[in-house]
């Protein structure tokens, strides 16, 4: 998923995700005074979307996944467990499973849920009219790929897409092959159910706080767009009683420093990503410091039209120095990449190219020979970064290192939205690199190198090969893990091995950092995925190291 910063939690150099909590003891929906069960988090930045079909990045899904319930959600071993659906079962080839949903699932203005939602929401996310980013996510489903490319006798091909509501509590779907990591991957925002009398009353205002139908944990009190967006407990769910926190206020703060004087003043319990590199060496010190180990990778992207020679991008890949990028800028102890695939992804040793063109730091020599081979070199680049911290740091890294190879940067920053538009896909004609970062949607590389197809929603390269497309048909057709990691081993090698096309350039493989307050420290916490799950904040004076 589309990260927003990452300088921990996102927080490499930014963060993505941005969430902030204020003081364990936040306030009513006026602000006002300080109540138990009340908090405040800063989400750093407007969420583009709250639909569910349209949402990309960690700041939607971050307020989502506590808005709306999934068919499962994914324990501390990042393994499905039971939430709407309270089973599954999946059939002995492995191409159909079978969730069975709860009897108690209701959405906020008293209807059921029930397995019709899901089947009318994965349909919609694949059609080709609301044309998401995230369609591919389905394209595992029987049917799912030709109905969202269609372009005549749509009704007919929809009718086709494997999943089936065989009655309100049983949902059955047919994979095009058996994919171990499907029941996983349910648990992504992308797969979670909308109501769909409210869709269509509303159409794309269906998401604003007086119009929104949801059937999570929390239901949106208020959102004022580009300020403040509310959760409070919805009363209703199964498990309110087992929930402590009533209310979370968030704001939308990006600037790095005034979220950690925020935090300092006691003003927010949390700030989960946007610390300032600059202070990062004095805010690791300090007792409220947190660390969690991430599935991600922050790199910058290269639009093949506008660099067309692999040998520049190749150089340009060389001449990152990526130890000292880590060490004097993000500074939080992530690890340099030597691929996409981050480090801690299963089969990673058999996966990780080892990329020459990634070393972890700059070999300019090499680099420089390369440049001397590109006959009609692209000397003046753009470098397209949004506006949240260490993202701005990096981009002038990155701007010294690549002025040694006789490239002139140019760094445009943008606010968040405006730059996912601007980087698309396709990205817009003067884009010539951008930076983003990855963190994994669930726990199979697929997730990683499917990134890279010609149709993706995500690929803002214009890097498009049918071989390699051929690679990712392949893989997600083999079960066998170990026959699998070799496909995606030999995708890492078509982008980053000997003859590498090179279309991005990872820097670094993420960790998670931020500061929280004691009340919530040990409660407050991050997975590997970059997913929060406010249902699990319990306040209490406990404070402690054991999360760094």
């Amino acid at each position: 998923m589309k990260k927003r910063s990452k300088t921990v939690l996102l927080l490499g150099a930014a963060l993505a995700l941005s969430v902030f909590l204020t003081a364990c003891a936040g306030g009513d929906d006026d602000g006002g005074q300080a109540a138990d069960g009340v908090i405040t988090v800063n989400w750093g930045t407007e969420p583009p979307s709250l639909d569910p079909g349209l949402a990309t990045d960690t700041t939607s899904s971050s307020i989502l996944l506590n808005l709306m319930d999934p068919l499962v959600i994914l324990g501390p071993d990042l393994e499905p467990q039971p939430s709407l659906a309270e089973s599954w079962e999946t059939s002995q080839d492995g191409k159909t499973v079978t969730f069975n949903l709860r009897p108690d699932g209701k959405w906020t203005n008293g209807d059921p849920v029930t397995a019709n939602d899901f089947e009318y929401s994965w349909k919609r996310t694949i059609s080709p009219e609301l044309a998401a980013d995230y369609a591919y996510q389905f394209f595992g489903i029987v049917g799912a790929s030709d109905y969202n490319s269609c372009e005549k006798n749509c009704d007919a091909m929809k009718d086709k897409v494997g999943v089936h509501a065989t009655n309100d509590r049983t949902l059955e779907v047919e994979l095009t092959s058996a994919q171990p990591w499907f029941v996983q991957q349910v648990a992504h925002t992308s797969f979670l159910p909308v109501n769909q009398k409210t869709v269509e009353q509303f159409g794309e205002r269906w998401t604003e706080a007086s119009n929104i139908v949801t059937n999570g944990p929390f239901e949106l009190a208020r959102w004022d767009h580009n300020s403040r967006i509310d959760l409070v407990k919805s009363p209703d769910w199964r498990g309110a009683d087992e929930i402590q926190l009533e209310r979370v206020n968030g704001r939308m703060i990006s600037e790095g420093t005034t979220a950690v004087q925020a935090f300092e003043a006691d003003e927010v319990d949390a700030t989960v990503g946007g610390l300032p590199p600059e202070e990062m060496s004095r805010l690791k010190a300090l007792p409220e410091y947190a660390q969690y180990p991430s599935l991600g990778t922050y790199y910058y992207g290269v639009n093949v039209e506008n660099v067309p020679d692999v040998n520049q991008r190749r150089a340009m890949a060389l001449a990152i120095d990526r130890r000292s990028i880590i060490d004097n800028v993000a500074q939080a102890d992530q690890l340099p990449a030597t691929g996409f695939t981050p480090d801690g992804m299963p089969g990673f040793d058999q996966i990780n190219p080892n990329s020459e063109y990634l070393p972890e730091t700059a070999d300019v020599e090499r680099a420089q020979e390369l440049m001397n081979q590109v006959s009609n070199p692209a000397k003046d680049v753009t470098l397209v970064i949004n506006d949240a911290p260490g993202h701005r740091e990096i981009a002038v890294a990155v701007q010294d290192m690549w002025s040694e190879l006789g490239i002139n940067v140019e760094i445009q920053q943008q606010e968040w939205a405006q730059f996912l538009e601007s980087i698309g896909p396709p990205p817009g004609k003067d884009i010539d690199t951008f930076r983003l970062g990855w963190i994994a949607d669930y726990v199979d590389a697929m997730n990683f190198l499917e990134l890279w197809t010609c149709d993706s929603g995500n690929n803002s390269t214009n890097y498009c090969d049918p071989q390699y497309d051929q690679l990712v048909d392949e893989a997600r057709a083999t079960p066998d893990n170990a026959e699998r990691y070799d496909l995606y081993g030999q995708m890492e090698e078509k982008l980053f091995g000997p003859d590498g096309a090179m279309p991005v350039l990872p820097i670094y493989w993420y960790t998670f950092t931020q500061l929280e307050n004691k009340s919530i420290y040990d409660t407050f916490g991050i997975n590997q995925l970059g997913q929060i799950d406010l249902r699990d904040v319990v306040e209490g004076d406990t404070g402690g190291d054991e999360n760094v």
